[in-house]
């Protein structure tokens, strides 16, 4: 009969026989593992020390830059630095700069289309992303679309607002529309940098700062905050989007947006009383109808005039 002594002793030895068994189990099945499978994380000493698991990286400098076939100087150190802010905020800006590389492959081959038709650089598709991330979005101030028009600008430019229509979410009138106004800016100004700069912060206060300034190159101005940036932020997200794999977004092509092509267009120059109803009667649902035609704003249309509008209906009927 063992003694309470010896009793506690075994148990003890018990207990470490069986803690090592579970740790050696436990440290060769995960060796094991990684060399099973290859893409298991291999095992390293390192201290918990709060080591993290990714590389962080400055962007490159060192090659020439433009936008829209116009050089950016790189050899002044305040032109690389702003460059710098923004290649950086913009390729560790995950998620909107993920969305607009989607974006693109949907909307860019529209855009691209009409800026060649009017004879506007194609760098300006990255100023679409710049204002709007590629979206209907609606700023504070109240501008709208990919293009981000205020309603009197949109207006002068063609476009047709009102309570149940607003063009500005009209991608492709919204485009033709934005290719009038830059080229009104390029011709006033006589560089695209600073049509690019205009269309931001408006052409009369751009004149007014180069006029004060004495200065005549965007890259020598002193301009409002969001400005002075502006020029820089596309720049920046042209060499994302253009190359996504070079500042680490490894974005599938099968993940990407594919573009909405395949509808055919129906003229309605008449009152429709609901939309919902054009919407079954065209065998779409209601919703489908307002995201293949954003710009319808209203349940309904009042066309006392008879102005004709061409309405998308996808093919694929959803």
């Amino acid at each position: 009969m063992m003694t309470k002594d010896t009793k506690l002793y075994s148990g003890v030895l018990f207990a470490g026989l069986l803690s090592f068994a579970m740790f050696a189990s436990y440290s060769y099945s995960d060796k094991d593992a990684v060399v099973n499978n290859p893409k298991k994380t291999t095992i390293t000493n390192s201290p918990v020390s709060g080591d993290l698991p990714q590389i962080i990286k400055a962007p490159n400098l060192n090659k020439s830059f433009s936008f829209a076939n116009e050089a950016v100087p790189m050899d002044n150190f305040d032109v690389r630095e702003r460059l710098d802010f923004e290649l950086l905020k913009n390729s560790y800006y995950h998620s909107s700069t993920i969305v607009a590389i989607k974006r693109a492959k949907r909307y860019f081959p529209i855009i691209e289309k009409i800026l060649a038709e009017n004879g506007v650089p194609d760098d300006f598709k990255y100023l679409a992303i710049a204002e709007s991330n590629l979206s209907n979005a609606i700023s504070p101030a109240g501008a709208k679309g990919v293009w981000q028009f205020m309603p009197k600008t949109a207006q002068a430019y063609g476009l047709f607002v009102s309570k149940e229509i607003d063009e500005r979410y009209h991608l492709e009138k919204s485009t033709r529309a934005a290719c009038k106004y830059l080229k009104e800016y390029k011709e006033r100004f006589g560089t695209w940098t600073k049509a690019a700069a205009a269309y931001n912060m408006g052409g009369t206060r751009l004149s007014r700062d180069i006029r004060s300034q004495k200065a005549n190159s965007y890259y020598d101005l002193n301009l409002n905050s969001e400005t002075s940036r502006y020029v820089f932020r596309i720049i920046a997200i042209k060499e994302i989007v253009s190359n996504p794999s070079a500042f680490g977004f490894q974005i599938e092509e099968h993940e990407k947006y594919p573009p909405m092509d395949d509808y055919i267009n129906i003229v309605v120059d008449n009152t429709v009383e609901s939309w919902a109803d054009f919407a079954q009667k065209n065998g779409v649902s209601y919703r489908m109808l307002k995201v293949w035609n954003p710009w319808l704003i209203n349940t309904k249309l009042t066309n006392n005039s008879r102005k004709e509008f061409l309405i998308k209906i996808p093919k694929n009927k959803f």
